[in-house]
């Protein structure tokens, strides 16, 4: 028997993370390399006592309701709370809950991506949005960033028509807050400045916001989507604020594109999980996030500036570069001139301590001596000894 492939599927790629990540399985191995939640966040007691009300505390046909397929927009109370949880006018209509938040950009690239369209993305972005846009074959254009965020002047550039073209940009993806992969944050004056810019020329903005509620101490600016809520999808995720397992997230769009995000989430699974909306509801009743949340910052703060102290100390003397997040789960490295990350990991992994290579988070022209750290799966013993193992690495490979 011969199958053939469709040509999108050619398109698709490993994920570099995912790989990486069976590498980490060999034990004594310190993993610098997922971006997962700490599991020491997560509210198991909550979500016991919410699985028994779920399943006995509103009867027979609650528990069988949770149990059945359901509508595809999602449980309509969890549809409500996030609608309550946003700091702008949202309609719970507006919203539809996602099998996790990637599934969010799948459905973005599914309605708004032709072969051929150009999608905008900052430098470097997400990697699981390039892994969901590529198959629908676009363009894919990083435009040039910094420490503040985008530049909106390369964004302007970016989004017009070239080559002969006669459209520009079908929409640019953004994550202003603790972005993965390099954990800074965008400026109030960036983002006020992108809004406007975008609503001027038509752009249509995806903002994704897995992290926000991630902040060490002080909250990020306002999101991109309150600003213009008519020219924005705006992404997000339960995965970080309570577990990832649960594979909830949700959207936010106007009105006018809504319908077609429903036909594209009808048919790639009906629904998300009835069961897992109606716990989750459960569990954020009462203001659940506002006393479990803080406990996900302040741990997350401690273990960031055990990460900064241990690359203060070990890598002096290395012309290694890192940034200093405000939140998040990551920071960003670059190695010294002429070092590339892709091959200094296995020497890293030699010494017990695993990171991802920068490369992948690029849509062109990666940064060979980038590379990935997240700091939130280690405790502060593992940071140390894990930042010294790879200082190490760094060492013998500049010495050849």
């Amino acid at each position: 028997m011969t199958w053939t492939l469709a040509r999108r599927a050619h398109k698709m790629n490993p994920s570099v993370i995912r790989e990486i990540l069976k590498v980490t399985e060999k034990p004594g191995i310190i993993s610098f390399a997922g971006g997962l939640p700490s599991p020491q966040t997560f509210p198991i007691d909550a979500f016991a006592k919410a699985c028994d009300q779920v399943l006995r505390g509103g009867g027979a046909d609650s528990a069988r309701a949770s149990l059945q397929y359901a509508a595809s927009e999602g449980y309509r109370p969890l549809c409500e709370w996030v609608a309550a949880s946003l700091p702008w006018d949202v309609s719970p209509d507006q919203v539809l809950i996602t099998t996790g938040s990637q599934q969010g950009l799948d459905l973005v690239a599914k309605v708004l991506i032709d072969e051929g369209s150009r999608v905008l993305v900052e430098t470097p972005t997400y990697l699981g949005a390039l892994q969901a846009f590529t198959p629908m074959e676009p363009q894919i254009v990083g435009v040039s960033s910094d420490a503040e965020g985008v530049d909106v002047d390369d964004l302007e550039r970016q989004a017009a028509p070239t080559d002969g073209a006669i459209e520009g940009a079908r929409f640019f993806y953004v994550l202003p807050n603790f972005q993965n992969p390099t954990g800074r944050s965008m400026s109030e004056a960036r983002r006020a400045a992108l809004v406007e810019r975008a609503a001027a020329i038509g752009l249509p903005l995806v903002e994704d916001n897995p992290y926000g509620d991630l902040w060490f101490d002080h909250p990020p600016p306002p999101p991109l989507t309150a600003r213009n809520p008519e020219g924005c999808i705006y992404l997000g995720s339960f995965s970080k604020v309570l577990a990832p397992g649960l594979r909830l997230g949700f959207m936010v769009a106007p009105k006018a594109i809504m319908p077609k995000l429903l036909q594209a989430k009808q048919a790639a699974d009906l629904h998300s999980p009835s069961f897992n909306q109606r716990v989750v509801a459960e569990v954020l009743k009462d203001g659940f996030l506002d006393r479990h949340v803080p406990g996900i910052r302040a741990l997350y703060k401690a273990q960031c500036g055990a990460m900064l102290t241990a690359l203060q100390t070990e890598m002096a003397g290395l012309d290694v570069q890192w940034n200093s997040p405000d939140g998040g789960m990551f920071l960003w490295v670059r190695l010294p001139e002429g070092m590339n990350a892709a091959e200094l990991l296995p020497r890293a992994v030699a010494h017990n301590v695993a990171f991802v290579p920068g490369a992948a988070f690029f849509a062109a022209d990666p940064d060979p001596r980038a590379l990935r750290l997240s700091f939130v799966t280690a405790s502060e013993e593992q940071i140390r000894t894990g930042i010294a193992a790879l200082a190490q690495a760094i060492r013998e490979q500049g010495q050849g």
